[in-house]
């Protein structure tokens, strides 16, 4: 329970210590840390995301302004499918390059000033504590 945010606090500090971007530790198997990250996960994703990770209607069209619709963090969706070092950093940054081509327009804000790591982390464990067995499957093998 507490071991977990130790060492979420310990690759934060050391992250900022070195001036080196440490890997991303996440933790969804972590009930406490499940519980916040669905907490913050509510009060700062749901409204884009939905509240169950479902996402936005028709998330692979593009909006008369251009921009795509917020993707779900279900199975439906590929967040799935990216590194959780790359999720961390669109989170942190938003949608922005090397993880979105130059001059893509996204509604993705950056959390930087709103989350601290630990808590982007927290969110991200939330989120892959409801991905399936075969989700689980695909990331173990492609070691994502």
């Amino acid at each position: 329970m507490r071991f977990g945010f130790w060492i979420l606090f310990a690759v934060v500090f050391l992250s900022a210590c070195s001036g080196k971007v440490a890997p991303v530790i996440l933790d969804p198997k972590n009930a406490d840390v499940v519980r916040q990250g669905e907490s913050l996960y509510q009060a700062n994703c749901a409204r884009c995301h939905g509240a169950n990770l479902e996402g936005q209607a028709n998330w692979r069209v593009r909006k008369p302004d251009g921009k795509l619709p917020a993707p779900p963090h279900d199975a439906a969706g590929h967040t799935w499918h990216h590194p959780n070092t790359m999720l961390a950093e669109i989170v942190r940054n938003g949608l922005v390059p090397p993880h979105a081509p130059a001059g893509y327009q996204s509604d993705m804000p950056a959390f930087k000033d709103t989350l601290s790591d630990a808590q982007i982390a927290a969110v991200l464990s939330y989120i892959q504590s409801r991905w399936s067995p075969d989700v689980w499957q695909y990331r173990n093998e492609n070691r994502l």
